[in-house]
């Protein structure tokens, strides 16, 4: 389904390939939607897109792979494809992200920012989990 809805949205859309690009362009974007600059780990990215009539946005890379947040003490799942709708301090449709919650992998759908500096995460079910905003701020790579 992304691939698709990449398809789609690529017509007006700005791209970017290669890994040192992809991740300038990516920290650009989400710092401009004033969004935590280490919210999606940058490793093996091959091409970023941004519809900006839409707020598509895309991250390709090359495998999927899980990232851990030492400081909230989460594992996240990111797909080869992640993609969602951008808007200031806010992502919407997510796809290709989940996080373990106990022993399940949970799919997020929604990420927003609150003034406050407290950065919430949906799931579909209408759950959701709210940590500090700090706690994405971006990390060494190892």
């Amino acid at each position: 389904m992304s691939s698709q809805q990449i398809q789609s949205q690529r017509e007006n859309a700005e791209i970017f390939t290669g890994e040192a690009l992809c991740k300038q362009k990516s920290r650009d974007l989400l710092t401009k939607f004033s969004l935590p600059k280490g919210l999606i780990p940058l490793t093996d990215v091959t091409e970023v897109g941004h519809n900006a009539s839409t707020g598509f946005v895309w991250v390709r890379r090359k495998k999927k792979t899980n990232h851990f947040f030492r400081a909230i003490t989460k594992k996240v799942s990111y797909d080869c494809e992640v993609t969602a709708f951008i808007e200031d301090r806010r992502m919407r449709s997510l796809t290709g992200v989940k996080s373990k919650e106990l022993l399940i992998w949970v799919t997020i759908s929604d990420i927003f920012v609150t003034e406050s500096g407290k950065i919430t995460f949906g799931t579909p079910a209408g759950l959701s989990r709210t940590f500090p905003a700090t706690a994405f701020d971006e990390e060494d790579e190892d």
